[in-house]
């Protein structure tokens, strides 16, 4: 009878194979063949899992983390499909094409860029949900852009930054929660905690899109038969007034009374619908097509043809298909040991805070480029460095914090991670083109790191629970024994 083999960790160039292989094969895949990410993600699992079988790893074992992954993001790839009948939905009812049409004549090109990423940041808060903000409001801003002759890059960075501060700062966000129960804090305490690098690192990015916006959108060239077309075609196919966004309110509504998102995304589509048919004299049958597959017209406007077909759960299966295999491929890494062999090595090499942040911060990066999914970029580092933050008697929400800082901002610049897969479908715009204008999202975990190294933000153990003058009265006394040394 043949001995079991008991499973062991990869070697170094062992745990190296996949991820090198996958990188490898998806350059050359996106850049050089012009294919989707899908089959290199593929040939990467099956790369994956002949490694761990090397290693003495059983099939049940690969399908076990593969699947632990997935069962993970359930709840995600239903928001995915929601989002996409809510876009379809919303198109029908004229509630989508009202946003573009009354912004087209509230905004400005020299404002459009500050005004847009404070809506977007409005929405994620308010939802709980990047994915939700640049789906609706973000959408139409990108109609809104092409209307005033704005780069659609620069656009979509403008929402990228706008949508994941909001998300960052939300309470309902998964990716919130998933971050303070990976370190295991209390979620009020995360979210506070965010507010140190957050805050201001929207603000600059305000600062930088409000320069931006004077210096590269041009208003005495432009040219405002664009934005006329746009909104001609949009009136000559849609019934338009006020009481067509309802279902913006809708939404609004669900997030003021913390109704979780499925249903709360669910709630606002059928509210579309009931638009769609009373307003737009759309069928039952119209409707539940739209949920299904988009919105489809020739309105005779190319730039308003590219903003209004679109929609249903049938635009979300790239995207979805695209996270399960993603998904697939980061779990056999985490359960077989690849990530611990690979990024365990630096935990021991780091002796101050701000060495600690900035390897917390590139490990999550680092996750979101390899693991390909948000989730696992979150709570790897969560995990891993839980006893380093322990041992030099940081907050849990510190650790927290820093994960969200990396892993959660640069997720939607990957264009093979779930996050920037989706991004990229929304909003019509390839990850690398946006990524140079996604000023939050870049800015925020350099700040992280820069404050950390100065000894700013720093939140320590002892100040858990503390009110603000008992932590003043300690960082006086901490700051006493350091100068006594």
């Amino acid at each position: 009878m043949a001995k079991e083999r008991k499973p062991r960790l990869p070697k170094v160039w062992e745990a190296m194979i996949p991820v090198i292989f996958m990188m490898v094969i998806i350059i050359l895949s996106t850049v050089k063949w012009g294919l989707d990410p899908h089959m290199p993600i593929v040939a990467s699992c099956v790369v994956a899992s002949l490694v761990a079988v090397k290693c003495g790893y059983t099939w049940a074992d690969i399908a076990a983390g593969a699947f632990d992954s997935i069962r993970r993001t359930v709840e995600a790839l239903l928001i995915i499909m929601c989002v996409g009948m809510l876009i379809g939905s919303w198109v029908w009812s004229g509630t989508m094409p009202a946003m573009v049409y009354y912004g087209l004549d509230l905004i400005s090109p020299g404002a459009f860029l500050v005004v847009g990423a404070v809506l977007t940041a409005i929405v994620g808060l308010a939802t709980g949900s990047s994915w939700t903000a640049s789906g609706t409001v973000g959408v139409a801003l990108m109609g809104i852009a092409m209307g005033l002759g704005i780069n659609p890059a620069l656009a979509a960075g403008m929402v990228i930054s706008g949508a994941y501060t909001g998300d960052k700062l939300s309470p309902l966000s998964d990716s919130t929660n998933v971050a303070a129960a990976g370190a295991e804090t209390p979620l009020y305490d995360h979210v506070s905690a965010m507010m140190t690098t957050t805050i201001p690192s929207f603000l600059i990015a305000l600062v930088l899109y409000g320069i931006v916006g004077a210096m590269v959108i041009d208003e005495s060239g432009y040219d405002a038969s664009l934005a006329l077309d746009i909104q001609n075609a949009i009136a000559d196919n849609f019934y338009l007034s006020p009481w067509i966004m309802l279902p913006v309110l809708v939404v609004i509504f669900g997030a003021v009374k913390k109704i979780p998102a499925i249903p709360s995304l669910l709630l606002a589509a059928a509210c579309g619908g009931i638009v769609a048919m009373t307003a737009q004299g759309a069928s039952f049958a119209d409707v539940f097509g739209g949920l299904q597959t988009g919105f489809s017209i020739e309105s005779g406007n190319a730039v308003a043809d590219n903003l209004l077909n679109r929609g249903g759960i049938d635009s979300m299966m790239w995207t979805i298909s695209l996270i399960m295999f993603a998904l697939f491929f980061g779990g056999v890494l985490e359960k077989c040991g690849f990530v611990e062999v690979l990024l365990g090595g630096l935990v021991k090499r780091v002796k101050t805070v701000g060495g600690l942040v900035l390897c917390t911060i590139v490990t999550g990066i680092l996750c979101d480029i390899v693991l390909t999914d948000q989730y696992l970029a979150i709570l790897v580092p969560g995990r891993m460095y839980t006893k380093a933050f322990d041992k030099k008697g940081l907050s849990r929400s510190f650790l927290s914090r820093t994960t969200e800082d990396g892993a959660t901002l640069w997720s939607p610049m990957i264009p093979w991670n779930g996050c920037g897969a989706y991004q990229s479908a929304t909003l019509g715009v390839s990850n690398w083109a946006f990524m140079p204008y996604a000023f939050m999202n870049l800015i925020n975990p350099v700040l992280a790191i820069v404050i950390s190294y100065m000894g700013i933000g720093i939140k320590y153990k002892e100040y858990d629970g503390k009110t603000r003058a008992e932590i003043r009265e300690l960082k006086a006394k901490r700051k006493a024994e350091k100068r006594n040394g």
